[in-house]
């Protein structure tokens, strides 16, 4: 990351780290690459976990956290503030990953594959959900019966399309309100209710064989 963030001056490492982003914003834009560092550190693991989900792909999702970050350093200068800097940078990732995923013209998948051609996101992020479950306190059958249903839930995300991924990340994972999402997205408010109203309507098509396979004996 670094190597592409130009020849920022270092300064005031310690300090970065108490303030606020709208103040290491404007020390970047002044030249300060230890503000904008604090902002990658911030950031880019909750970047990178959405635009995994969107896109499916690891290296993919690398790639396009990086490529976020470059960009909007090379456009800080166009940030405003009518948004906070995460929903602006997250707006920068998920058109990114987007366009991304209309380049390659992938179509829906059950699930999506990473470079190593092995199950990714979801079907990992589901697994994970299922260990978790089966060591939490309480009722065994109703932990397991949770854990399944966080399973389909994660599988159905990857037959999902990237637009209905991208809007059900940013909803149901990162709890952006639907003004947040506008922005994100770019749409105007009516717009965004219904695209996730029919991102969660093929969600529920998608759970709905999945959850009957599971409930056969």
């Amino acid at each position: 990351m670094a190597s592409k963030l130009g020849e920022a001056k270092v300064v005031g490492t310690a300090k970065a780290a108490s303030l606020e982003p709208e103040a290491l914003v404007q020390l970047a834009r002044r030249g300060d690459s230890a503000a904008y560092g604090e902002l990658v550190e911030r950031y880019q693991d909750r970047i990178y976990n959405a635009l995994y989900r969107i896109s499916g792909h690891r290296e993919d999702a690398r790639d396009l956290t990086q490529d976020a970050f470059v960009q909007a350093f090379a456009s800080l200068e166009s940030f405003r503030g009518r948004s906070g800097f995460y929903t602006w940078l997250f707006r920068i990732g998920v058109n990114l990953a987007l366009s991304h995923r209309r380049r390659q013209r992938f179509s829906p998948t059950r699930l999506p594959q990473d470079s190593d051609g092995n199950p990714a996101a979801w079907a990992a992020e589901a697994e994970h959900r299922r260990r978790l479950a089966g060591n939490r306190p309480g009722n065994p059958e109703q932990e397991a019966e949770r854990g399944e249903l966080q399973t389909a839930v994660w599988e159905a995300m990857g037959c999902l399309s990237a637009e209905h991924r991208a809007i059900l990340v940013l909803r149901e994972v990162e709890g952006f309100d639907y003004e947040q999402i506008g922005q994100v997205l770019e749409l105007p408010a009516g717009t965004v209710r219904s695209r996730l109203h029919r991102a969660r309507a093929a969600l529920r098509e998608q759970l709905g064989p999945m959850l009957r396979e599971g409930a056969e004996p």
